[in-house]
C-alpha cells in the first residue's frame, strides 16, 4: 500500500500574478529525505468547457498564448473565482468568450498538467443545449470563434495550432460521451 510522503516544510519561494513557487521538504516512508519545488497558482482551479452547437459541431477559438507566444487553437476554458462551482464557471467562461451560455453542462473529469511540479487543475465540462449570451470578459482583444466537427476528429488533432493536451484530450472525451448519449 502507497503511503504518501510526510510533508516537513513548504517554503514560498517567489510569488508572482499567475504563480507561487513552493519547496516541499518531504520525508518518505523509507526515511529518504527530498526537497520538492511545485508551481502553486493562487486561486480554486480552473475550467474548461467543450461547446457542443449539436452533436458533431464543436466551437472552438484562437487565443494569444504567451507560453508559445502564438495563437493556439483551444476550447473555452478560464480560472474559477471565489464562490463559484466549477459548472457555474464554465457557463460564464462561455458567456464572456464565446457568447452562449449552456441550459446542460455536464462534469466529466478533472485532470492536471504536469501534476511532478505543478498543483494546477482543470475541471473538464461538457456543455450543451447552447443558448445566445454575452457578457464582458477579461480577454484583452476579441477571440476569434472557429466551428469544428467532432466526426473530423483525427485530423483535427493533428492541426500545426492546436497543441493543448487538455483539449485534445478533452475532445476525444466529447466525442465518446456524445456517441453514448445517442447510442
Amino acid at each position: 500500500m502507497r503511503k504518501k510522503p510526510k510533508i516537513l516544510n513548504i517554503e514560498t519561494l517567489a510569488t508572482t500574478r499567475v504563480f507561487n513557487i513552493e519547496r516541499l521538504d518531504l520525508e518518505f516512508s523509507n526515511g529518504e529525505k527530498r526537497q520538492y519545488e511545485r508551481l502553486k497558482p493562487p486561486g480554486n482551479g480552473a475550467v474548461l468547457v467543450i461547446p457542443m452547437l449539436d452533436d458533431d459541431t464543436v466551437v472552438m477559438i484562437y487565443e494569444y498564448s504567451g507560453g508559445t507566444d502564438r495563437y493556439e487553437l483551444a476550447l473555452t476554458k478560464g480560472k474559477i473565482d471565489a464562490g463559484e462551482t466549477p459548472l457555474e464557471a464554465a457557463n460564464r467562461e462561455l458567456i464572456e468568450e464565446i457568447g452562449y451560455g449552456s441550459n446542460k453542462l455536464t462534469f466529466l473529469k478533472t485532470m492536471t498538467l504536469a501534476p511532478g511540479y505543478q498543483s494546477n487543475i482543470t475541471h473538464i465540462i461538457l456543455a450543451q443545449d447552447l443558448y445566445e449570451a454575452s457578457a464582458e470578459g477579461d480577454e484583452p482583444e476579441p477571440l476569434e470563434m472557429v466551428e469544428h466537427k467532432l466526426s473530423n476528429l483525427e485530423d483535427l488533432v493533428y492541426f500545426d495550432d492546436l497543441t493543448e493536451a487538455r483539449s485534445i484530450a478533452a475532445l476525444y472525451m466529447a466525442k465518446e460521451i456524445i456517441r453514448k448519449q445517442n447510442a
